[in-house]
């Protein structure tokens, strides 16, 4: 593969072009978007400024840059890789080599328990949130982005991920309501919560080889093997979760493909039950809420209105 050369390239938009025909010609199953976002990133301006704002001068420094992430690109590291950086519900997180990089499937779980939240927070003034296994903190971070009177413990055995998260709610100005701390899910966890929220590694250890490179290379190994059935971490929080939760409060977790009942088995033998559950933009089954059993909050009560 001959390394890009984008030395004829004079304004943005010639970049943009001159990336995207590389892109395309390579094949690229979003070439088109990758040379958008990577441009645009790269030259640090709105993806809409290439149209509107094309004719601006290159700068040689921009130019060697952008070279580099087409090489990086080319060579299957993914987009938001480069750029260091990717939006979730609003917010630019940084990534790290710790983090998977959020994707839009675990909106849905924002969207799930958001409702939840604002209504605990309307009823008590604050709303206790505990996130297993954190990541770049998306899930937290997006709950108090939303809801100003709520405050979240994030927890990730991966002190890296830890450091990446407190960052990330550094920027963002939410440092005030947002803590984390290594830790194994609840181990040596007292404290209750309203809400338990997680997004744990869920696929199964033989089905990681068949996942596309651009996955196994760069997203941490940690946040992706489930362990033998992918239910490992699912077994664990559904245990110790009902410890940790205060009265009325709810547990709602992302689950991978054809997990439903599954995971849900494994929360009813723990004492809880299945509330609402939500689908993803492709229609599957995304997010399970439980309540626990007897629980004056209703297991089927939906948060949604």
């Amino acid at each position: 593969m001959i390394k890009p050369d984008l030395s004829g390239a004079t304004t943005i938009g010639d970049a943009w072009l001159m990336v995207r025909t590389a892109f395309r010609s390579a094949d690229l199953e979003t070439a088109d978007l990758d040379a958008r976002l990577l441009t645009a990133g790269i030259a640090n301006i709105g993806p809409h400024r290439l149209v509107t704002g094309g004719e601006a001068r290159l700068q040689d420094g921009v130019r060697d840059r952008l070279a580099q992430a087409v090489w990086d690109r080319l060579n299957g590291m993914p987009v938001h890789r480069i750029l260091g950086a990717r939006e979730f519900y609003g917010l630019k997180l940084g990534l790290s080599a710790a983090t998977l990089e959020p994707r839009p499937d675990t909106e849905c779980l924002v969207d799930a328990v958001l409702p939840f939240v604002r209504s605990t927070c309307a009823e008590k003034g604050s709303c206790s949130i505990v996130d297993l296994g954190i990541g770049t903190g998306a899930i937290g971070l997006a709950l108090l982005a939303e809801c100003t009177a709520a405050h979240c413990l994030g927890v990730d055995v991966s002190a890296p991920a830890v450091a990446t998260a407190l960052e990330n709610a550094r920027v963002l100005g939410l440092s005030g309501r947002y803590s984390a701390v290594v830790g194994d899910w609840f181990s040596g966890m007292e404290e209750r919560f309203d809400l338990i929220v997680s997004n744990p590694p869920y696929i199964p250890t033989s089905d990681l080889a068949s996942l596309k490179r651009e996955v196994t290379d760069h997203d941490p190994m940690l946040a992706l093997d489930g362990g033998p059935d992918g239910l490992a971490a699912y077994r664990v929080i559904a245990a110790q979760a009902a410890g940790r939760l205060e009265d009325d409060g709810m547990v709602a977790i992302e689950i991978g493909i054809g997990q439903r009942a599954s995971v849900s088995a494994l929360f009813n033998l723990a004492g809880f039950e299945e509330g609402t559950v939500y689908s993803d933009l492709g229609g599957v089954d995304r997010v399970l809420c439980f309540t626990l059993s007897g629980s004056a909050n209703m297991a089927s009560t939906d948060f949604r209105g």
